[in-house]
């Protein structure tokens, strides 16, 4: 007999329809040969540090670093019951081997690891490694198991961040609070991300706007623009000189351009998305698509990869052909689906992008929530629009000469719609803002040819100010976090940026509840963030690459930098000692 742990009870519920184990029984169900049963998220947490001494209960300098020799666990009160319920059903006699169906991923691998080990389980371990909740995938999953060893690397991975999370927070923390008689919270991605805000906060609050002019003629129907100036008086001078005075075309390029379909969503591109077109916050993003993927509509979500593998092509050719035949957006679809223009199997890792699944045809779309239904149109549009037609136009940019002065005209004719014209029928679909789409438009010109004449144009002056860098959106500040720090990463670096497409929604709900961002209509740092990062910043450097070098320097991903010791028969791991070197470093530095 198999036991089967999910993470959580809903996604056990649909393993055991699928397996045939019916039999509900007391935190767990049973049938056909197998047991299954679930975690409740972390069962297994890192103990505070006065589990290690009883000193540290009190936050001293002279204690720091606090460097623990072995990792302790502590179990939350409660998830006690469940726990005790998974390690009596790990020694069942009846189980003869350990199937770990937690999500697809490090985080999921260290809760299933964590609860395998506490329970002193020795019986064989497999992997149950799925990118849907399609009952086609979760048998084809089963009939194909992994052994669990295949996956030891990913546990190790787990651990180590997980201890270096807990290293530079607690270190860090009662390092600044000391200091500072105040409490301090530092974070290895918190803190940079706090600092972005800040530091964007501080640009626009010491920026100085200045006001430019800009002459332009109007004429045949278009108007012309010259060069953009600082002083009044020189701009009033040609708009004097050019009104009623005749110009001429003194040239025309003309020029085809392409602009590609964009790529596949992955989890980090689809919270910007959510944010811009909905107001969705990424944590609530994260809920719906997470909600969608258990309900077998969307593939699983925490993925950074935006392509598809080629065994999966004959499947997605077939759901964009239904999804263009009997969804509203496939009326702007052209062609025949380009499906080798999203599949790279060397640009995905654990999981491939965010689509739709097949279930979308046996669903009424009506009776989902309206978040998570948002949610599943974007991943409709997105396959549809990544697979049909290129959007190509005919770009016109005219040079006119009045009076001696260099005006510019730029318009474009579209020859091909294309993946935008799926895109123009989302758009209307949800009334998107029409002043945001007729900003992006360019207007096509008249037909001009080199040497034209116009009589008598109308000159004007348009006025305006420079502006200051825009408040953070969730948005925008995902993108920053995404590429933070990115030029200063070593190129093996396990990612250039903060955090993880995982995290990152984690880490702003943080900030939030910690009172460091208000959430209006942007993100913005709080009076208590930018104090923190205010005296951060006199002893350390909050960026990007501190992060990313602490994670780098730890060789966090896949555990290369891990110490292995056997303890009473159980494996240990902890961040290598060159990391831990740079937590003394860091306290010393900071003094």
């Amino acid at each position: 007999m198999k036991l089967v742990i999910a993470e959580k009870p809903s996604v056990a519920m649909s393993l055991a329809a699928v397996l045939g184990a019916t039999e509900r029984k007391d935190g767990y169900l049973e049938g056909s040969g197998y047991l299954v049963s679930w975690c409740v998220g972390h069962l297994l947490e890192l103990a505070q540090p006065e589990a290690y001494k009883e000193q540290y209960a009190k936050w001293r300098y002279e204690d720091l670093p606090i460097l623990p020799e072995n990792w302790k666990y502590e179990v939350p009160k409660d998830k006690k019951t469940q726990l005790a319920l998974l390690c009596r059903l790990m020694k069942d006699k009846r189980v003869d081997s350990v199937v770990c169906a937690t999500d697809a991923g490090r985080e999921g691998e260290l809760i299933f690891r964590l609860v395998y080990e506490y329970a002193g389980c020795k019986k064989p371990m497999e992997r149950l490694w799925i990118s849907s909740m399609e009952d086609a995938a979760i048998r084809e999953g089963f009939d194909h198991l992994h052994p669990g060893s295949d996956y030891d690397k990913l546990y190790d991975a787990a651990v180590c961040r997980a201890g270096a999370d807990w290293l530079i927070g607690i270190n860090a923390t009662r390092l600044f609070s000391v200091l500072y008689g105040v409490t301090l919270n530092v974070g290895r991605v918190m803190s940079p991300t706090l600092a972005l805000l800040v530091q964007r906060e501080s640009d626009i609050e010491s920026f100085i706007s200045k006001p430019f002019y800009v002459p332009e003629i109007t004429c045949g129907g278009f108007t012309a623009s010259g060069e953009k100036m600082t002083e009044r008086s020189e701009a009033e001078k040609i708009r004097m000189d050019c009104d009623h005075n005749s110009a001429f075309v003194r040239s025309v390029e003309k020029q085809v351009k392409t602009i590609q379909p964009p790529r596949l969503y992955d989890l980090t591109t689809l919270q910007r998305e959510c944010n811009r077109i909905y107001g969705y916050t990424a944590q609530q993003t994260l809920d719906y698509v997470q909600s969608l993927y258990e309900k077998k509509l969307a593939t699983y979500p925490r993925t950074d990869s935006q392509y598809l593998t080629k065994d999966m092509q004959a499947t997605a050719a077939s759901l964009i052909l239904w999804l263009r035949d009997n969804m509203t957006f496939g009326k702007g679809y052209a062609g025949e689906p380009d499906i080798d223009r999203v599949t790279d199997d060397s640009k995905v890792t654990d999981h491939h992008a965010i689509i739709p699944t097949v279930e979308i045809a046996r669903t009424d779309l009506s009776e989902l929530p309206s978040g998570e239904r948002d949610v599943l149109t974007l991943l409709v549009v997105r396959l549809l629009c990544a697979t049909t037609q290129v959007h190509r136009f005919e770009a016109v940019t005219a040079i006119l000469d009045c009076q001696g002065y260099t005006f510019t005209a730029k318009g474009k004719t579209i020859l091909q719609s294309g993946w935008k014209e799926v895109e123009r029928i989302h758009r209307m679909s949800i009334r998107q803002s029409e002043t945001e789409h007729k900003e992006n438009e360019a207007v096509a010109l008249p037909v001009l040819q080199e040497g034209q004449t116009f009589e008598a144009v109308s000159a004007s002056l348009r006025e305006g100010k420079t502006s200051p860098p825009k408040h953070y959106t969730e948005d925008t500040l995902l993108s920053a976090m995404e590429t933070a720090g990115a030029e200063d990463m070593p190129e093996d670096a396990e990612r250039k940026g903060l955090g993880t497409p995982a995290t990152r929604a984690a880490t702003l709900e943080k900030l939030v509840s910690a009172g460091f961002v208000q959430r209006r209509k942007e993100p913005d740092r709080s009076p208590a963030g930018q104090y923190q990062i205010s005296h951060l910043n006199c002893r350390m450097g909050i960026h990007a690459e501190t992060s990313g070098t602490w994670r780098t320097v730890g060789n966090i991903f896949y555990g290369s930098d891990c110490r292995y010791e056997p303890d009473a028969g159980k494996r240990t791991y902890y961040p290598g000692r060159t990391f831990c070197g740079s937590v003394s470093f860091f306290q010393r530095n900071c003094t």
